[in-house]
């Protein structure tokens, strides 16, 4: 009997003793399994530095922005600090404009955009691209459009454009340019008169002999014969050539080399911060927005924009200016917003809102506004055009007009009438004459700007008497 429960303690202790040993052996190997499942993971981790190294795509897809604009597929990869393209797989849909303008891509490589056959725009505006293999565009048989200007590209071999069969339009200029041996091929393709917008407004930058001067109109006959002769590859001396092409003494600066253009997809130019002292000429009419602020524009002339038809917005913010001339928005028609603030403007004469028929936005802060009569233009144009939201119109001056809002400065003007603006009789014929002289003006003028035969006929003749 005293055996039995020995037994049953035997019993009862053998079966613990394998539990204890499954737990310590379950212990053992779930380290095991932990040091294995943290060495999987620390291979998993090298592993896809490698793949994001190999393939950085998965991390350009979150950087970027994809958009569609009337059916074209849009991908917007400016200034994301880049320095290699993204391979064509990274994007949900097939693009057909890549904008990969102010990166810092230095090297464009032979493939880079397999896969973009159906490119039509391609912005590499503002990187540091300093060389491109012959066959970098290899494949973009559909692309007519290509901006490479604001690079540091010193040459380009002509094998690099036979690819882009399609290319209409090419922006080299704010490059470098070494206009030596290697660039012939390249300067006479330029110089096809069918190819007319390549490279329009590119200039070499070396050698001294050649400086400024247009690549399409350098002799190509000249370059490697010189160099042979002389022995210098770069061709520095100037006896066997013809003399530097002068420069005019002073001309306007050209909107398209002095400005940023972009696609967004409307065409956009930023022409800010660029010690601009005058608005530059060659606006293309198809622009959208034009950014000339925080230059030394001081004054608008008449016809300043008169090239860009399709402007909607217009930035003259922080100029200095001071006046502004009638007509200095002619052609402006759609203009949609206009930010005037920041400057010296006293008043705005009569007559230069008068081509901005669809105007909605106009801004005025930060100007002097002097409150007198000179004012006046701008309250009547306001209250004509009430679907134009306005701010910064206060009178600056004079002291007791100081922070009033020039809409209630010419509301009281014209609600007070102080005896000592009441006009005598010979005071008021003085003025009647005048004022009639000047409706006879402008009516004259009226009828030289009207064809003959759209004239209406005339009822009566209106004869003064003295």
């Amino acid at each position: 009997m005293r055996a039995i429960p020995f037994l049953l303690l035997a019993s009862v202790l053998l079966l613990q003793f394998p539990s204890t040993e499954m737990k310590t052996l379950r212990e053992g190997r779930g380290l095991k399994g932990a040091r294995h499942k943290l060495a999987r993971q620390r291979v998993r981790v090298r592993g896809t530095g490698r793949h994001s190294r190999s393939r950085p795509l998965l991390i350009v897809s979150h950087q970027c922005s994809e958009s569609t604009e009337s059916g074209k597929v849009f991908v917007d990869c400016q200034g994301r600090g880049l320095t290699y393209i993204p391979a064509s797989k990274t994007w949900s849909r097939t693009p057909k404009h890549l904008l990969l303008a102010q990166n810092q891509i230095k090297v464009l490589r032979d493939g880079d955009f397999f896969g973009y056959e159906s490119l039509k725009i391609l912005d590499l505006q503002q990187n540091q691209i300093a060389l491109v293999e012959e066959g970098a565009f290899q494949g973009l048989t559909r692309l007519s459009r290509l901006l490479l200007q604001h690079n540091h590209l010193r040459t380009l071999s002509e094998e690099a454009l036979i690819p882009m069969s399609n290319l209409r339009y090419l922006s080299l200029y704010d490059n470098p340019w070494n206009c030596h041996c290697g660039m012939e091929s390249l300067i006479r393709t330029l110089q096809v008169p069918s190819n007319r917008n390549l490279g329009n407004h590119a200039r070499c930058a070396e050698p001294v002999r050649l400086k400024n001067r247009k690549l399409n109109r350098v002799d190509p006959e000249l370059l490697c014969k010189e160099s042979d002769l002389t022995g210098d590859p770069n061709g520095n001396l100037t006896d066997l050539t013809d003399p530097v092409e002068p420069s005019s003494i002073r001309s306007k600066p050209n909107a398209v080399t002095v400005c940023h253009t972009y696609h967004i997809p409307e065409i956009r130019m930023d022409c800010s911060n660029r010690g601009l002292t005058e608005v530059p000429s060659s606006i293309p009419e198809d622009v959208f927005q034009i950014d000339l602020s925080h230059n030394s524009i001081r004054h608008l002339k008449p016809r300043d924009f008169h090239s860009a038809r399709s402007l909607r917005i217009l930035k003259l913010k922080n100029n200095n200016m001071g006046h502004i001339d009638t007509g200095a928005f002619f052609g402006l028609l759609h203009l949609n917003e206009l930010d005037l603030s920041d400057n010296s403007l006293h008043s705005v004469q009569y007559g230069v809102l008068a081509d901005l028929y669809f105007l909605s936005q106009l801004n005025l802060e930060g100007n002097p506004w002097v409150c007198d009569y000179s004012i006046h233009y701008m309250a009547y144009w306001l209250r004509l055009h009430p679907g134009v939201r306005h701010s910064g119109l206060l009178c600056h001056s004079p002291p007791e007009h100081t922070g009033e809002s020039v809409e209630e400065y010419v509301h009281s003007y014209n609600r007070d009438c102080p005896s000592d603006r009441q006009l005598d009789r010979t005071d008021q014929d003085q003025t009647d004459a005048e004022l009639w002289d000047t409706l006879m003006e402008v009516q004259g003028e009226l009828e030289e700007l009207e064809p003959s035969h759209l004239r209406a006929p005339q009822k009566y003749q209106i004869i003064r008497l003295s």
